[in-house]
């Protein structure tokens, strides 16, 4: 058994496999874990692995990459077009080897770990931000229902309680 490209869909607990010959026939179709894919895959000769760059293929990928074989992650709209009938895993993994052979494919790199810690440090820092406006606009809602009106604005809201606190204006003044 000579394989050519294995398409992966991942999954939580379970992958499926699909293996493509030189000729594009279907050579292996399995389901099993992401160990076990690891130790597929190192069994088997250098080959292009194909995969959807969703949440756990680049290390993956990485893994693979180091046992030889070429890694290759799209985007999950490009591979819908070539899902077959009723979309399931085994398909999904089908259709993902199958839009790796496509010589207009365009593909995502993989990530190193440095660069997915730098990622998750801007998505946790967005989160933060969003939730720190999120809280600022109730605030400025709470207190429009007692007569305060408060421009829009972290430092305004800052002002504000700063004045508010130190009794320096009234709750008839504090309007900005």
């Amino acid at each position: 058994m000579e394989i050519a490209i294995l398409g992966i869909d991942l999954g939580k607990n379970s992958c499926s496999i699909v293996g493509f010959d030189d000729g594009g026939a279907v050579v292996l179709r399995r389901r099993m874990r992401r160990e076990g894919v690891i130790k597929l895959a190192g069994k088997l000769r250098p080959c292009v692995v194909a995969m959807e760059a969703c949440c756990g293929a680049h290390h993956l990928g990485r893994v693979l990459r180091a046992q030889g074989h070429e890694v290759r992650l799209m985007s999950p709209e490009y591979v819908r077009p070539y899902v077959k009938s009723q979309k399931n895993d085994d398909r999904d993994a089908e259709a993902i080897a199958e839009a790796a052979t496509r010589p207009t494919m365009r593909f995502v790199e993989l990530k190193s770990e440095e660069q997915l810690d730098m990622q998750t440090l801007h998505r946790a820092r967005d989160r933060l931000v969003g939730e720190r406006t999120a809280l600022i606009n109730q605030l400025r809602a709470v207190l429009l229902e007692r007569g305060i009106t408060v421009a829009q604005g972290r430092r305004k809201l800052r002002g504000i309680s700063r004045a508010w606190t130190h009794r320096e204006v009234s709750a008839k003044e504090c309007a900005c």
